[in-house]
C-alpha cells in the first residue's frame, strides 16, 4: 500500500494555546463551543474541524476573529478527517479540558500547547489521517534542585497550588 507522512507546522499568534483533538460528529462544534465559553469567563477562541463524511467540509466557528481564522487555515493545511482544532487565548487548556474531555464526540486529545506544534500526517489512498504530534522541544536534562524550587513557586504565584 502506497502512503506518504507529512509534518505540518501549526501556525498560531503569539501566547495563544492550541488544542488538537480528534473528534467524530457534525455537531462537535457547537458542542465544543458551548464547552469553551462554559469553561473559562473571558476566554477567546477559534474552532475548525474537518468533517470526514457527507460533504466534507471544514466546519468552523468561535468568538474571536483572527483565532477562528488560524483554526480554519491550520484545518486546511490538515486536511485529516475528524480532526479538530481550537485556538484559545485568555484562558489555559487547564482551564478547559476536562470540560472538553465531557463533550460526548471528542474521542482523543493530540495535544494542548502553547508550544510550538507540529502535527504528523499519514496519506493513503482513502485520505488522512493524524499518527501523532510533536510538542515544543527536547529535554535537556533533569531538573535540579533550583529548577524544582522554581517550579514549585511558579504554580503558587500562577495561583495553581497553595
Amino acid at each position: 500500500m502506497d502512503y506518504r507522512i507529512e509534518i505540518i507546522d501549526i501556525e498560531k499568534p503569539e501566547g495563544v494555546n492550541v488544542i488538537l483533538a480528534y473528534s467524530h460528529f457534525i455537531k462537535t462544534v457547537e458542542d465544543v463551543y458551548e464547552a469553551l465559553a462554559e469553561s473559562a469567563p473571558n476566554i477567546k477562541f477559534g474552532i475548525a474541524f474537518c468533517e470526514a463524511s457527507g460533504k466534507c467540509l471544514i466546519r468552523y466557528d468561535g468568538n474571536d476573529e483572527e483565532l477562528i481564522k488560524y483554526a480554519v487555515k491550520n484545518a486546511e493545511k490538515i486536511r485529516a478527517g475528524h480532526c479538530l482544532v481550537i485556538l484559545i487565548k485568555d484562558a489555559w487548556p487547564i482551564n478547559v479540558l476536562n470540560r472538553l474531555k465531557q463533550v460526548s464526540e471528542l474521542g482523543t486529545i493530540y495535544a494542548a500547547t502553547q508550544n510550538p506544534l507540529q502535527v504528523v500526517i499519514i496519506e493513503t489512498s482513502r485520505g488522512r489521517g493524524v499518527i501523532g504530534v510533536i510538542d515544543g522541544c527536547v529535554s535537556k536534562g533533569v531538573e535540579g534542585e533550583e529548577d524544582k524550587k522554581e517550579r514549585y513557586n511558579l504554580l503558587r504565584k500562577l495561583g495553581y497550588k497553595k
